[in-house]
């Protein structure tokens, strides 16, 4: 069956799991195997299996054999399999989250609080299955009766990225089942085990064989674009670098293949001069530093107005001191490591540009010698065209603008190309609404560091994405709509 890689946890076994690709509910072989690494000091823990293009016309066989069924199975027995689901992820919540840490890097912490967010989506999603809405109405001509329903779109593509390598596939997998498609799902190369181990877990909750099939290409970029021109193919989502996505929707162009994009953000912080430190520091410190940073809706650029600035820089940089580098599956560790070494350098090449460009360093910005994929909680004063602003940092690094005028910092705030989220910060409620009604992104936390919730709708405005995940919207990706036209 291919169980060949362990999950420790201390020094306890708590569960075998499959390193291999999974195929009308079969583990099975491939073309080769890919090494996944412990970035905390380089060390393969597993070798996973990828596919080919034989593998890859295998799952959309498979899934497209069991989507006519599956569509048509009831809803509370789509709905039960997720509760399911959800019951074993919370029961061996500690069994994943070390398992993320291992092949991600992230501290524990961050690991539990990824493994129970992730779960929670198969929990929203098994009440919203039995609730899917339609309409019947009579027509405002008053000649007939108006009557729209909702079908599960088909066959779907799932990619996601490897900085939450189980609350991306959850958020996926669950509207999907929900709506009644069946799916491919490809995790990154990076992060497999997490998805492998989620896809084990689907099997054990009573997914039939087919719905759920797991591919990791040889060749990433020729096996998707070879799947979306597959005519039975009939939907794509996708989270990862807007550059991706870009290509993909290209691709997808050519047959007309539905998308749903959430895509990379530069998430814009307003602090106003009336903002409460004391709830400032602590919420945007988890805006900034969950996941170690490594996160689309991380803090990105903070701007700060001069009323409070020096104080501000002072407690956020006081804050942002206080984390602890490590392997992340030690107990004492709160920052652990960057997927690759590869992530962890384009973070220091980003910094150093900054700093050559006269960013002002409050503490950290120096690169760690030595093994594993670290990076310190660095904070940065800088001006408002500093190099750094352009990018997604994707580490624990604070970019700090100051802005004199409520104007200017919203100004400031919107003149990016992305548009995922933005924080404000102001104990006047009207003051933070106004600004809030001026972000231009898909979300806004007003004195809240994290706002991601099953039970809403995650996405971008710009070039942030299209679509959106969670709450009804989930499932509305998964699902077309169809009006039938009744003379009554």
């Amino acid at each position: 069956m291919g169980t060949n890689f362990t999950v420790l946890c201390g020094e306890r076994m708590l569960h075998p799991m499959h390193t291999q690709l999974y195929i009308d509910g079969q583990w099975v072989d491939g073309v080769g195997k890919l090494p996944v690494y412990d970035p905390s000091d380089g060390s393969v823990i597993a070798q996973v299996s990828l596919a080919g293009d034989r593998e890859c016309d295998a799952a959309i066989t498979a899934a497209d054999a069991a989507a006519k069924a599956w569509a048509k199975t009831a809803p509370r027995y789509r709905s039960e399999i997720l509760r399911k689901a959800f019951e074993l992820m919370i029961a061996e919540n500690e069994v994943i989250a070390t398992l993320i840490s291992r092949e991600n890097g992230k501290a524990m912490p961050d690991a539990r609080g990824e493994a129970t967010y992730a779960a929670e989506f198969f929990r929203w999603f098994a009440e919203e299955t039995v609730r899917t809405p339609g309409d019947f109405r009579k027509s405002p001509s008053g000649d007939k009766r108006i009557l729209v329903s909702h079908e599960p779109i088909g066959l779907s593509i799932l990619i996601t990225p490897w900085n939450f390598p189980a609350g991306m596939a959850t958020r996926k997998i669950g509207p999907a089942i929900a709506a009644g498609c069946t799916m491919i799902l490809k995790p990154a190369g990076e992060t497999p085990l997490t998805a492998m181990y989620i896809v084990d877990l689907m099997e054990r909750a009573g997914l039939p064989k087919g719905v759920l099939n797991l591919v990791l290409p040889e060749k990433t970029g020729p096996a998707i674009s070879r799947m979306l021109h597959d005519p039975r193919v009939k939907n794509l989502s996708f989270t990862g670098s807007t550059e991706v996505g870009r290509i993909l929707l290209k691709e997808a162009a050519d047959r007309v293949i539905r998308c749903s994009m959430e895509l990379g953000g530069n998430a814009q912080v307003v602090i106003h001069d009336d903002a409460d430190l004391a709830v400032t520091i602590p919420q945007l410190s988890l805006a900034k530093m969950r996941n170690g940073g490594a996160a689309c809706t991380s803090a990105n650029r903070i701007f700060v107005q001069r009323g409070i600035a020096e104080k501000f820089i002072s407690e956020m940089t006081k804050s942002m001191s206080s984390y602890v580098m490590g392997r992340g599956t030690d107990p004492s560790t709160t920052l652990g490591a960057y997927v690759s070494m590869k992530e962890r350098n384009k973070i220091a090449e980003i910094v150093d540009q900054s700093i050559a460009a006269g960013a002002k360093v409050e503490v950290g910005g120096v690169k760690p010698e030595g093994d594993g994929a670290f990076y310190p909680a660095t904070v940065l004063i800088v001006e408002k065209d500093n190099p750094i602003l352009g990018h997604e940092i994707f580490g624990p690094v604070a970019p700090i603008v100051i802005f004199d005028t409520d104007e200017e910092g919203i100004t400031m705030a919107n003149d990016t190309d992305f548009g995922l989220i933005s924080y404000v910060f102001s104990k006047d409620l009207t003051r933070a609404l106004r600004t809030a009604e001026a972000m231009e992104s898909g979300m806004v936390a007003i004195n809240k560091g994290v706002i991601s919730d099953p039970a809403a709708p995650f996405g971008g405005v710009k070039q942030s994405g299209l679509g959106r995940e969670g709450g009804f919207d989930g499932i509305h990706e998964f699902l077309q709509s169809k009006y039938i036209g009744v003379e009554i």
